[in-house]
């Protein structure tokens, strides 16, 4: 099967990068290698476009990370170690999809839980208890309090901070959702619907939209998967 001969140029505008990018690539084993002209030229073809197309597609899926170690795995000869690199994934995905419901309910369970239930320490917290108690460091609970997402009380005279029954509450639902790397203004839009009437349509949005996202992601992967199968099998045809 012939290769076509392709400049630089050529491979960036198929990609939506920059010439120079397409050079790193190459410099870094993420294209295969390309010989050179008498001047010292690189000579790209259909090659390292399938494979430039490939790592991009990985990349939206896997990561740039992984992507690169998958291409370079490739390019050492170790398919295996390629595959190996994809399935870990895969499962990681997954971990991710069972820890979204796991947490999901859990965050049911915080949110419909009454600052008066007995699983709720009834007496103040101040902040090295109450971060002991979530497994988090101090300066994680001063974070969240200057996001507005939390308001201590402060002890008269000494002016330590002071958690009661429903900022408890507050902050194992925080500290569940940055754990599932939602943003701390998402955040806030749970816990202002919460307080305001109780509501956990805000906590089911939330969780929605992380579900979504896990399916775009997993879409990629499958996207960057196929590419990477048409790159080595028409590398294989090619020989």
């Amino acid at each position: 099967m012939s290769r076509r001969a392709l400049r630089p140029i050529d491979l960036a505008r198929e990609a939506g990068i920059s010439a120079q990018q397409v050079r790193n690539y190459a410099d870094a084993g993420i294209l295969p290698p390309a010989e050179r002209t008498a001047a010292g030229y690189r000579r790209f073809d259909t090659r390292h476009r399938d494979a430039l197309l490939a790592y991009r597609a990985l990349a939206k899926g896997y990561g740039w990370d992984a992507a690169r170690s998958i291409m370079l795995a490739v390019h050492d000869g170790d398919l295996a170690g390629a595959l190996a690199l994809i399935d870990a994934g895969h499962a990681r995905l997954h971990q991710q999809r069972l820890a979204l419901q796991a947490t999901g309910e859990a965050l049911e369970a915080v949110a419909g839980q009454d600052p008066g239930d007995a699983a709720v320490p009834q007496s103040p917290l101040r902040i090295g208890q109450l971060a002991a108690l979530l497994g988090v460091r101090a300066s994680a609970l001063r974070v969240w309090e200057a996001a507005g997402l939390l308001t201590p009380r402060r002890e008269p005279g000494t002016g330590y901070r002071s958690y009661g029954p429903a900022e408890i509450r507050d902050a194992r639902m925080i500290h569940m959702l940055r754990q599932g790397r939602y943003p701390l203004a998402r955040i806030g839009a749970v816990l202002d619907g919460l307080r305001r009437s109780g509501s956990t349509e805000a906590l089911r949005d939330a969780l929605a939209e992380r579900r979504d996202a896990l399916a775009a992601t997993a879409v990629a992967m499958l996207e960057g998967s196929a590419r990477l199968h048409d790159y080595i099998s028409g590398a294989a045809q090619q020989g």
